[in-house]
């Protein structure tokens, strides 16, 4: 298989940064030649894929046919040197490719390839006289091949294309107007203005009052996204109705589209094990096939008589050209790209096709409460306090939550509002892991939390707190019980629907929560969650992912892959929700969902079950048909022809069959 060069590999955002990636380099007239690990070589100065000059192929199939009809339809046959010459010109013409790369893995003593496999075959059949056959072998393999090698890049360039929209030109605030820039030379701080219509180039706040954006290119939904003053707006979003000014945040290279599609970029090169065992399988395959062949043209003189080397060589040259691996070596990488780019159309970035198997082999979901389930969006309900007012009560919450980034602090301070704390003199604040907060506010020690970091400091508190569903703030001042803040979240629209398809595709479902036991069961039995385990430190919830890894369980976790990370690392696939804000979280997960669905879920394993079934339909069609001619072909029932026409068949369709991976629509 002469697949895309390096060059298109870094145009299609392809990057090969696996471990185990090899690579030589061999200069031959002043083109550089790569060799992969699965044993394909990349051309250098090639720009669209192996085969530079497709009117030079179209020429030698054009020769082949004419002769063939005044062959077969006029019984008119040039005779010797005359027909040599027209089929070496038109075998030269399709298959110089083919002979240049198989010369070049001969220098290096690389015998066990497709290139050099068939180059063997055609000259094979020239040297027995079969002239025809051997151009026609050459020609129609390198037609396949160049089909095949068209579909792989385009693969890679609509993964490129599914994140790669970040405008080249910017328009930013300088010298009292807007000047169009690269965004490149925008810095952190500056001013740019996005027309109605127009991409965001970098990451930024808004400071206009409102607009709406088209943010389907990030996160795959198409619903626009009304943002307000102050709000996070994304590189790769579209302006929808108002002009808009940004104050950038961060540098073009450092924005989120751009970590994403690093991520995007490197997955394709992370390989599934499947993948990986097709390339050695290759390996091992290709050695055993020459060997095969050797049998099949020798191994008869012991036991034929007459014993006629020119019948037994050709049928070993059928042997030959039906054994090329090309169907598997190149459609099961293309199924993964496949994947990998429907999963991102629909918000899903998967880190490597290893996930992709990895997902299909999921029985059990862990999932997290807050943020995963629910909305993460809290609201304060009640402030209850006991020997100073509420309002100073919520003062002395906000002030030390103000420290904090947990959905629940952020509602604290919200509902206080900031000019609440402008005064207050914050100091010598400290998170205690599961608990809560601690810290020294206007000279008084305050304890903000759970009623875990009352009993961990032996304060003392009403016992009906205990009863209280919801989720609920404690709050002591100076070692005394001081009241609590009451705040509600809200489930999300789908988490529901997932439950019940996670159920129907025979997967257990698992909650764990930092959050009181109580409201960790009301949540579990509004959804329907199978296990539902609340008050978890860490820890706790690594000892219960470890309890399920050791009763053998395939496990994903799904959270916010940061808090939650230790449990994400243990998961056989860790899936980080709502991503797209987060550094940590494109860092840190197996899988990301870019926005807060949690029925994406079931949409990530449902693309890596169909992605392993397309894959494994082109491994079984490519196996079956081989052996199947390989038999006929040592029984001298099949002849070149047959075996070539199986052979680019037969990719051509595994090839057709990984493409439509990406047609399809979830």
């Amino acid at each position: 298989m002469i697949e895309s060069n390096n060059n298109t590999d870094t145009q299609a955002g392809i990057q090969n940064t696996d471990p185990n990636y090899k690579e030589k380099t061999t200069t031959v007239q002043q083109k550089e030649v790569h060799s992969d690990d699965d044993g394909h070589d990349h051309n250098e100065n090639d720009t669209d894929s192996g085969w530079k000059s497709h009117w030079q192929l179209l020429l030698a199939v054009m020769i082949l046919v004419i002769m063939l009809i005044l062959e077969f339809g006029f019984k008119f046959v040039p005779t010797f040197p005359a027909d040599l010459i027209i089929f070496s010109a038109a075998y030269l013409l399709s298959g110089y490719n083919v002979l240049y790369m198989a010369y070049i893995k001969a220098k290096r003593f690389d015998f066990f390839n497709e290139f050099f496999l068939m180059s063997v075959a055609t000259i094979g059949a020239f040297a027995i006289g079969s002239y025809s056959e051997g151009v026609a072998v050459m020609a129609f393999y390198s037609v396949g091949e160049w089909f095949q090698d068209a579909a792989v890049n385009r693969a890679k360039r609509s993964i490129k294309a599914l994140l790669d929209i970040r405008p080249d030109q910017v328009a930013v605030q300088r010298d009292g107007g807007f000047v169009v820039v690269d965004p490149k030379e925008v810095k952190p701080g500056e001013i740019i203005q996005i027309k109605p219509g127009e991409k965001v180039a970098l990451d930024g706040e808004l400071l206009s009052e409102k607009a709406a954006f088209n943010t389907a290119a990030l996160t795959g939904e198409s619903k626009p996204d009304t943002k307000n003053k102050g709000e996070q707006i994304y590189a790769g979003m579209i302006n929808l109705n108002t002009v808009a000014q940004i104050k950038v945040t961060s540098l073009f290279q450092d924005s989120k589209l751009s970590k994403i599609l690093e991520m995007v970029q490197d997955a394709t090169s992370r390989k599934s094990q499947t993948q990986l065992f097709i390339s050695r399988f290759a390996k091992i395959y290709t050695p055993i096939v020459f060997a095969l062949a050797l049998v099949v043209c020798f191994a008869p003189y012991f036991f034929v008589n007459p014993y006629d080397f020119n019948v037994w060589f050709y049928r070993a040259l059928v042997f030959l050209v039906i054994s090329c691996p090309c169907a598997l070596v190149v459609s099961i990488p293309l199924g993964y790209f496949g994947g990998i780019g429907l999963a991102s159309r629909n918000g899903i970035l998967f880190k490597g096709s290893n996930f992709l198997d990895v997902m299909t082999e999921i029985n059990v979901v862990v999932m997290d409460k807050t943020g995963t389930l629910t909305e993460g969006i809290f609201k304060v309900q009640e402030i209850k306090s006991k020997d100073i007012k509420p309002e100073e009560l919520l003062k002395y919450a906000a002030a030390i939550e103000s420290q904090s980034t947990h959905p629940i602090g952020l509602a604290v301070v919200e509902h206080a509002g900031k000019d609440s704390i402008k005064s207050v003199k914050i100091t010598n604040v400290e998170e205690i892991s599961g608990h809560g907060l601690k810290g020294i506010i206007d000279d008084k020690e305050v304890l903000a939390g759970n009623t875990k970091l009352m009993k961990k400091f032996d304060i003392e508190y009403p016992a009906e707190i205990d009863a209280i569903v919801y989720t609920i703030v404690v709050l002591a001042v100076d070692k005394k019980y001081a009241g609590h803040i009451t705040i509600a979240d809200k489930i999300k629209e789908d988490a529901q629907k997932t439950i019940k398809d996670l159920h129907e595709l025979k997967i257990q479902t698992v909650m764990l929560s930092g959050d009181k036991q109580t409201v960790v069961d009301e949540v579990s039995k509004n959804l329907g969650i199978d296990n539902a385990y609340g008050d978890l430190l860490p820890e706790g919830k690594v000892e219960k992912v470890t309890m399920l890894k050791n009763e053998g369980k395939k496990i994903a976790f799904v959270g916010d892959g940061v808090n939650d990370a230790p449990v994400v690392a243990l998961a056989d696939a860790g899936i980080a929700m709502g991503g797209l804000g987060s550094d940590a979280t494109i860092e840190t997960a197996d899988i990301v969902i870019q926005n807060d669905q949690p029925s994406k879920i079931v949409t990530a394993i449902k693309i890596g079950k169909l992605t392993k079934k397309i894959v494994w339909q082109n491994i079984i069609l490519a196996m079956v048909v081989k052996v199947i001619v390989l038999a006929l072909g040592a029984g001298g029932v099949a002849t070149l022809w047959e075996a070539v026409i199986a052979d680019v068949g037969v990719s051509l369709l595994a090839i057709l069959n990984a493409v439509r991976i990406q047609r399809l629509k979830m």
